[in-house]
């Protein structure tokens, strides 16, 4: 079994990490742990494993790292593993997978899985795969601008503290898209394959995890006010009610505006044009018994 971590997640993830290793390694599995040196070796990683014959890689880490990983096993027909480590576990939470030591490795060694299809987005930057959500517009502008100290030390108040930052200079210009070919206008855009948003928050409910489309939120209200009033909806998860706020089901999303920056699961993603579809074939995840 190959785990992929990243060791610059921190010593608390390395340490949360080390405590499932011991419970796995008690029970007598044998492990391979390969670290990351850069952003997309999880990839690398993962790609090798899968062509050498492996059955099971494990991602280490949070959203951003499990989609590298997927990228890495897409059309491999490898199973995926999870061992949640991340600042917010969206898809962690979306499947119902464990966080505890003992459990997580519990589910690993079981090795029950659910089938999931990662969205690809292609744009100027190139092609990538995500396993939970696409964000452009605000959103994107607060993750590509949060300092890693930052989310370090505050956790996922880092993303309340940046978010106060950007509203004052984020221009929230209007994007522009189609969804299956119809026209649209927001302030805003998240496509999301699932319904939580940022941890447990509910952004689209009565979205199916694992089903094939995209949940399309366009926060048609624009502006810092706008903006601030949407984020301290989401803890109270009040945000799918809040006025200006439209969930569409779409198979294909082209947005078409220029130079809006993108973020996919929670990393950075370079700027739109960009365009969405399912990825060529489904994924299997360890989710336990």
């Amino acid at each position: 079994m190959l785990i992929v971590f990243n060791p610059t997640a921190g010593r608390r993830r390395a340490a949360r990490l080390w405590r499932v290793l011991d419970v796995m390694s008690a029970t007598g599995i044998r492990l391979e742990l390969a670290e990351t040196r850069h952003a997309g070796h999880a990839t690398v990683l993962a790609r090798e494993a899968a062509s050498g014959g492996a059955d099971l890689v494990v991602a280490a880490g949070g959203d951003g790292t499990i989609a590298e990983v997927a990228n890495g096993l897409n059309g491999s027909g490898c199973r995926l593993g999870v061992i949640p480590l991340g600042t917010a576990n969206v898809m962690a939470h979306e499947l119902g997978l464990p966080f505890t030591p003992r459990d997580v490795a519990a589910a690993l060694a079981f090795g029950r899985t659910r089938t999931i299809w990662p969205g690809v987005a292609r744009g100027p930057a190139g092609e990538r795969l995500f396993v939970q959500m696409l964000g452009v517009g605000f959103d994107a502008q607060v993750v590509q601008r949060l300092p890693l100290g930052l989310k370090r030390a505050l956790g996922r108040g880092a993303y309340v503290v940046q978010s106060l930052r950007e509203a004052a200079r984020f221009p929230f210009c209007p994007i522009r898209l189609r969804l299956d070919g119809v026209a649209h206008e927001a302030g805003s855009v998240i496509v999301s394959k699932g319904h939580f948003y940022a941890g447990r928050y509910v952004l689209a409910p009565g979205t199916i995890p694992g089903g094939r489309g995209f949940t399309v939120a366009l926060f048609e209200r624009s502006g810092p006010l706008a903006a601030l009033l949407y984020g301290a909806a989401l803890p109270l998860d009040l945000l799918p009610r809040m006025p200006g706020l439209r969930l569409l089901h779409a198979e294909d999303v082209a947005i078409a505006s220029e130079a809006v920056p993108a973020q996919t699961d929670g990393d950075a993603a370079g700027c739109t044009p960009l365009l969405v579809r399912d990825a060529p074939t489904a994924i299997r995840v360890v989710v336990g018994a």
